[in-house]
């Protein structure tokens, strides 16, 4: 059975959750309901075992909101990325967007050698359970409209808002 730990705290974004498993990260949730976020950490990561965070899981918490409110200091994090293959290469050309910078869902399906696959490409975004480590809030329509976020579109505009401003 998966051991994981997970912590909850309020941010600017409403309420974040930070999970991890033995390897790294494996989820970071943000919403307006805690109880929700806990709900769809269990649903994620059915048979488990959830216990509450220690000090190094509360460590990477602070790294992860202070990473929020000031996205120009960059974030490395201990990682358990888990999805397909096809979510795998998405989620990686997702994190090799600059900060400051967006893709439209085109872009990253031509970056991953699937050009017609823009659909599943948003598919995968909608599918990341790390919120702004893997930065599907980057990604924007092809005419570089704002489209949805699995966290709400208001935060993706936050976040971008706040990734335009260089420091």
């Amino acid at each position: 059975m998966l051991k994981i730990q997970f912590a909850l705290r309020a941010c600017s974004l409403g309420w974040i959750l930070v999970a991890a498993s033995e390897l790294g990260i494996c989820a970071i949730f943000l919403g307006d309901d805690a109880e929700v976020l806990i709900h769809d950490l269990q649903g994620r990561f059915p048979q488990s075992n959830f216990i509450g965070g220690d000090q190094a899981l509360e460590a990477l918490m602070v790294k992860v909101v202070d990473f929020i409110e000031a996205p120009a200091m960059g974030l490395d994090l201990p990682l358990d990325i888990r999805g397909s293959a096809f979510q795998q290469k998405v989620w990686q050309a997702l994190r090799e967007i600059p900060a400051g910078e967006t893709a439209s869902y085109s872009d990253i399906a031509k970056k991953i050698g699937a050009p017609k696959a823009f659909r599943a490409v948003a598919q995968a975004c909608a599918a990341n359970a790390l919120a702004v480590v893997i930065p599907c809030h980057r990604v924007v329509k092809s005419d570089g409209a704002i489209s949805g976020y699995r966290w709400g579109v208001q935060r993706k505009i936050t976040l971008l808002a706040r990734e335009a401003l260089k420091p």
